[in-house]
């Protein structure tokens, strides 16, 4: 979804990309939540939708306007702070056990994301790089706080509701600033916009269902897969390169955030399945 979603923001600007994926992934998520019965969410469901809506919407300007600033494999690895700050956060607001192992962890982890940045400055990628990285960096903790919100909206409400009203109120926050930055794209884009739009709805089903079976700082660290896709389809695709200093900082954090993540097998919820 990375990859399709920074050729659109290269072709349309990170407005219309975003605005036309998730228009379309709320037609597709509608389409399979009625199609299996679905409702009108309780009150408590309605509340964590919006929240979460409003969150992702800030979260995927910053994260793709950035992506297409920086490559692909260097995103992927700034955003790896957002797992051990989901440990912090989930401790704060979920009362997840933390311990001094996750503090040590988060000073390892911002030692990784300083040699990220010291490789992209040598690598002379210029103000508009450096300012994505930022806008990367912003977006990470905006996307911890969004999956502790999705660790309790799993418990409230079913993947398939939370796929589609993410996708809706997420559309609905951006058709705010339609009547200045809308605008209708080439028919060579729309492949890709379809592509991103099923891509982004199997994500959001599968994750309802993940965070509904375990703790969010444990589930966290399966975005560590990331890496490799991204450094692979951003050669690729895109021609980019893998920094070492890129692969020294992603390595670091990774290995900060398991070392946070490593307390104890979490139990299934009562209930949850």
């Amino acid at each position: 979804m990375d990859a399709f979603m920074k050729s659109l923001t290269l072709a349309l600007g990170v407005y219309n990309a975003l605005t036309w994926r998730t228009a379309l992934s709320t037609i597709i998520g509608g389409t399979a939540w009625r199609a299996s019965g679905g409702g009108w969410p309780s009150r408590a469901a309605a509340r964590l939708h919006v929240l979460r809506g409003a969150i992702t919407a800030a979260m995927a300007l910053l994260f793709f306007w950035g992506l297409a600033r920086v490559p692909m494999a260097q995103a992927i690895a700034l955003s790896y702070i957002a797992p051990l700050l989901a440990l912090l956060l989930g401790a704060l607001l979920l009362k997840e056990r933390v311990g001094p192992r996750v503090i040590a962890a988060s000073v390892a982890a911002l030692a990784g994301v300083a040699i990220i940045l010291v490789g992209h400055r040598a690598a002379a990628l210029g103000p508009e790089a450096f300012a994505g990285a930022a806008a990367i960096l912003v977006s990470a903790v905006l996307y911890a706080l969004n999956l502790v919100v999705a660790r309790v909206q799993s418990q409230a409400a079913r993947p398939g509701e939370i796929a589609f009203f993410q996708s809706a109120i997420v559309t609905a926050i951006l058709l705010l600033a339609a009547p200045w930055l809308l605008v209708l794209p080439p028919a060579a884009e729309w492949p890709k916009i379809a592509a991103g739009a099923l891509l982004g709805t199997g994500s959001l089903f599968l994750l309802a269902w993940a965070y509904a079976h375990g703790e969010t700082g444990y589930l966290a660290t399966t975005e560590y897969t990331s890496f490799v896709y991204a450094a692979v389809l951003g050669w690729l695709v895109f021609g980019e390169r893998v920094a070492p200093t890129t692969l020294a900082g992603a390595g670091v954090i990774v290995a900060a955030c398991l070392f946070a993540a490593r307390r104890r097998v979490p139990k299934v919820i009562e209930g949850a399945a």
